[in-house]
């Protein structure tokens, strides 16, 4: 028979005089860290003491008791109704409830009440604060009694949204608080669930995955057109924005993009009247105007108003002062901050001075236009004074038409306010099958390659010459036939209409930069342009060649259908080919040059086990055998982040084959891989040239 276990007995509780209490050496905890003794001290004195003291009776050398107790145990506590005493809050024989302990030792007391306490659950911490909202008190309220941030209980209270099933699946461990978190932003509990069914079966899903499937259909605040009509405008239209428990201003999501575009609109519209009251004959404004709009039209150039002897005195101080000071701290260190207060001043100061306004003769402006469009940023892009060749001065003795509306029309500005351009197809899966990619696809992959590669050779103005009597040989060599890809004439390919957002690349942009500071060094006139050129230093004379011919490059496949319906081979293949050499020679490769694949480029216009494929290159068959399960849609976002940094291509972009590999006269009329009808059809036994690019 086994002998029964003793009954508990608990420690005796009595009210000792504060007076009568000394703090104990014996206490473990050492290091401070939470609540400050001032707010725990506050927070005393608002609701009293919430848990009594640990005591023991004080034992003197003899062991005898001296009538004081010490405190193990609620050290913190005992510093609070300390500091309450000195303050005149609390008297010094105030009872304070405690437990008198006998038994144990003095250090396991104090270690047991500090490690065996729980902190709140993140769940109760909310409810809680319903109940104190519910019960009257305010955010502001809560915050000061608990002492924590105000956005800390708005955070907790934003739990509310989400729903009570999703709460639960939290309070049983089946999802993170971050994950928690992202659901609230949205107030929709079906979306929530949905969402979560959806998401539920992966081993990790982030916090950041569940906030794109919620925001799918949403407008980023940190897209340009919200940075361009500004998030109060869209508010006070009543426009509604979305937010999670980590969300900004800056990081949130409109739900109207309809409003979103109509605002847009109208801020372009009332831009572009603006700026059509200088006089210009047109304005065209857009989102996105197409790449090559400016082409064919001839750049009118203004002039600057020089500085004043006063002005420039100014400007002359300004910059002796600003390299006075960065001489002064070029050591590196943190600059004081009257310094670099005064800094941005002077960087200010120089900035208003330099920037001069531009005027034009206001006989070219009543036939140039501008173009108007947003830039990456959200501020619009202003490019003034282009003239159409219909709006060019007549030569002498031409005849003007007679008898149309437009000769006897009153003179009036022409606005036209346009949207978005179109962002191309989608195609839907069909089967497990890798077919041929898209026309439409490839003519934008290449279009992308072209402008690169016009980049790339306007920086290379030795190779560029070369290229420039290949192409000249050519033409003498074969008069009714053109191979290459250096279209000399120079005739330019328009790529506006295959890839509407070229105009906002870096190649676009650089090309756009070198080709306005051409225009300002050069006049129009053709024989003060020939004198000009005539009188450029060797290096400057071939940097112009460089650039003129770089403008001539195509690299675009366009896709010209047979009578039979196959894509022809002729001159295509031939053009590629000598576009895949010319980007051996300039060294381009379109992943070091910043092109990596997204949802909008590629993998949201591609079929799965084209996403799947393009994963397995760059990451590996383990890799890919995870997004393997997901829709259309996840897979492809999911892709995007896996391949981030991959350095992976398509097909239309890799560079061309190794060097060194053998090459045959067969090679010349077969089309690469991503033109063919069948990917492995007529392709040498081991060729392999792709997968080895995307390695």
């Amino acid at each position: 028979m086994t002998k029964p276990l003793p009954k508990l007995v608990l420690s005796a509780s009595r009210d000792i005089p504060f007076n009568q209490l000394v703090l104990s050496q014996k206490n473990v905890r050492r290091v401070k860290a939470g609540l400050s003794i001032e707010d725990l001290a506050d927070d005393i004195y608002r609701r009293t003491l919430l848990q009594s003291l640990n005591v023991r009776a004080e034992l003197d050398d003899n062991g005898q008791p001296t009538g004081k107790f010490e405190v193990p145990a609620g050290g913190r506590r005992f510093r609070a109704l300390e500091l309450l005493v000195r303050r005149k809050r609390m008297a010094k024989d105030q009872p304070v409830p405690c437990v008198v302990r006998e038994a144990g030792i003095a250090e396991e007391d104090s270690l047991a009440e500090n490690v065996m306490r729980v902190a709140l659950h993140p769940l109760d911490q909310f409810r809680a604060f319903s109940a104190l909202t519910e019960a009257g008190l305010s955010e502001e309220d809560i915050a000061a009694r608990f002492f924590v941030s105000v956005s800390t209980v708005r955070q907790r209270l934003r739990l509310a949204s989400v729903s009570p099933n999703l709460l639960e699946v939290y309070g049983e461990d089946g999802m993170t608080l971050e994950q928690l978190m992202a659901f609230s932003v949205t107030d929709n509990h079906g979306r929530q669930e949905q969402v979560w069914e959806q998401v539920s079966q992966g081993h990790h899903v982030p916090a950041y995955h569940i906030r794109r499937l919620l925001t799918e259909d949403t407008i980023s605040a940190n897209d340009r057109r919200v940075r361009f009509i500004g998030l109060d405008a869209y508010t006070e239209a009543g426009g509604d924005v979305m937010r999670d428990l980590f969300s900004s201003d800056e990081d949130s999501w409109l739900q109207d993009p309809a409003l979103v575009e109509l605002l847009v609109s109208e801020k372009l519209s009332e831009a572009a009247q603006e700026i059509s009251a200088e006089g210009w004959k047109w304005v065209e404004a857009a989102i996105d105007l197409p790449y090559g709009c400016e082409h064919g039209k001839r750049r009118i150039t203004g002039t600057t108003a020089p500085l004043s002897d006063e002005e420039q005195a100014r400007l002359d101080a300004l910059v002796a002062e600003y390299d006075a000071l960065g001489e002064q701290y070029q050591d590196g260190g943190d600059l004081p901050d009257d310094v670099a207060a005064r800094l941005t001043e002077i960087d200010a100061g120089i900035t208003a001075l330099t920037q001069r306004p531009v005027s034009y003769d206001p006989d070219e402006m009543a036939r140039a236009g501008v173009f108007i469009a947003l830039a990456h940023d959200g501020r619009l892009r202003i490019d003034r004074g282009y003239v159409r060749p219909e709006d060019e001065p007549m030569a002498e003795g031409e005849k003007a038409s007679t008898g149309s509306f437009a000769d006897h029309a009153p003179s009036r500005t022409a606005v036209n306010v346009g949207g978005q351009g179109p962002t191309g197809e989608r195609i839907e899966d069909e089967d497990d099958a890798i077919r041929p990619l898209p026309d439409r696809l490839v003519s934008e992959l290449t279009a992308e390659r072209t402008v690169a590669l016009r980049d790339a050779l306007a920086n290379a103005p030795d190779t560029a010459f070369i290229a420039l009597l290949h192409a000249l040989y050519l033409s003498v060599l074969r008069p009714h036939g053109q191979a290459g890809c250096v279209q000399i004439g120079i005739t330019q390919t328009c790529l506006g209409n295959v890839a509407p957002t070229l105009r906002e690349t870096v190649w676009s942009q650089s090309i756009q930069a070198r080709h306005e500071q051409w225009s300002v060094r050069l006049p129009s006139e053709p024989d003060e342009l020939w004198a000009a050129i005539a009188n450029l230093a060797h290096e400057e004379q071939m940097a112009l060649l460089a650039h003129c011919t770089s403008l001539g490059v195509n690299a675009l496949f366009e896709a010209s259908k047979g009578y039979d319906g196959r894509i022809s081979e002729h001159g295509i293949a031939q053009r590629i080919a000598a576009a895949d050499a010319l980007a051996a020679v300039v060294g381009l490769d379109m992943a070091e040059a910043g092109w990596t694949p997204t949802v909008d480029n590629y993998l949201g216009r591609v079929t799965k086990p084209r996403i799947i494929e393009a994963v397995r290159e760059a990451r590996g068959d383990a890799t890919a055998v995870l997004i393997e399960h997901l829709k259309k849609g996840d897979m492809a976002r999911e892709a995007e982040r896996l391949l981030d940094g991959t350095g992976w291509l398509p097909e239309p972009l890799r560079l061309p084959r190794a060097e060194g590999q053998p090459e045959s006269e067969a090679d010349v009329a077969i089309l690469p891989d991503f033109l063919a009808e069948d990917e492995q059809a007529d392709l040498p036994e081991g060729d392999d040239a792709c997968a080895i690019a995307a390695e």
